[in-house]
């Protein structure tokens, strides 16, 4: 049951589709499980290598981790941000939701943190203490 990995020109997003067959995945029009969309490009798939939890928040502790970090220049924030992701696990990626990519995006672009939160109000509901509360600011 192969698992391939196409890279997704309407979203721009890496995506994973499950097959049942590889004759399957060889006659099947894949089609994007994030926008629906058939503009996709098959990768070369990621080796991983099964980390413990413990070893995944070591790294996340690990201070060379952050040698390379400017909290004052919007594009070291979104590598910083991209990384953490990372070591945190595709789960976790996902379950942040497509506002946190447009963050990452918007950061990557140069846009400060200040201007996104006020483009992007919306960004601490749900959060704990709500909009505008205290717990509201994801850039630190």
């Amino acid at each position: 049951m192969p698992i391939y990995e196409y890279g997704c020109y309407d979203c721009h997003k890496r995506v994973s589709i499950f097959f049942r067959t590889i004759s399957e995945a060889e006659k099947t029009t894949p089609h994007c499980p994030r926008c629906g969309g058939t503009n996709l490009k098959r990768l070369v798939s990621r080796v991983a290598r099964l980390r413990s939890e413990d070893e995944r928040l070591d790294s996340l502790a690990d201070p060379s981790n952050f040698g390379a970090l400017d909290e004052n220049d919007p594009k070291s924030l979104a590598k910083f941000m991209k990384t953490m992701t990372r070591e945190l696990g595709d789960e976790i990626g996902d379950e942040l939701g497509p506002e946190f990519d447009e963050v990452v995006d918007r950061l990557e672009k140069g846009q400060s943190p200040e201007d996104i939160e006020k483009e992007m109000p919306e960004l601490g509901e749900g959060m704990p203490g709500g909009a505008g509360g205290a717990d509201d600011d994801w850039f630190g």
